[in-house]
């Protein structure tokens, strides 16, 4: 894995070993980054099952001022901790070494603002909706967040209008979807 574009192009990124984790392929990156690009440039980015961290890696390689990384599982925690290192990005971050929704409580209690929410939840467990939930009562997002949600072809996002959320643009891929969502307009 590696990054793609921006400062940090082509530095190669460290990844745990095993299936605890699923890193985004270089081309699926690729074609998200492109379609976000015009938003990344000085951005606040929040990088929810973070794994190694090459997502949240790229937006700041490609201009995001700053990145939050929620991860849960300690081996990839320090894979984050050392690409961001390898990259020069530890002074535009930070790593939350904890549950997705302790961090998104943590989060909300200190006012933090994101432009950017992308998550890569484990597939098929329903996770990103409830993610989707606390992030819709949330004062970490307003109406000008962009949330990405990395997820298999069988996630139903059906619920959004009832939690003031609209999914404005689905990307499908062979074996994925990336759903792009905000907050409803009132």
């Amino acid at each position: 894995m590696r990054v793609i574009a921006g400062k940090a192009r082509r530095t190669m990124l460290k990844t745990i070993e095993g299936m605890d984790t699923r890193p985004t392929t270089d081309r699926i990156k690729e074609t998200l980054f492109n379609m976000i690009n015009s938003d990344l440039y000085d951005c606040r980015f929040l990088d929810l099952f973070a794994g190694s961290g090459g997502i949240g890696i790229e937006a700041l390689s490609r201009g995001a001022k700053y990145a939050a990384f929620v991860e849960n599982n300690v081996k990839a925690v320090g894979c984050i901790k050392e690409n961001l290192e390898k990259t020069r990005f530890t002074e535009d971050s930070n790593v939350y070494y904890m549950d997705v929704f302790a961090a998104l409580k943590k989060m909300d209690a200190s006012c933090e603002k994101f432009d950017i929410i992308f998550m890569d939840p484990p597939y098929n467990k329903e996770i990103e909706k409830e993610v989707l939930y606390s992030l819709a009562n949330s004062s970490i997002i307003d109406e000008d967040t962009v949330i990405i949600v990395e997820a298999s072809m069988e996630t139903k996002f059906d619920y959004l209008s009832e939690i003031g959320l609209n999914a404005y643009k689905r990307k499908e891929y062979k074996t994925n979807v990336h759903m792009f969502i905000t907050k409803a307009q009132m």
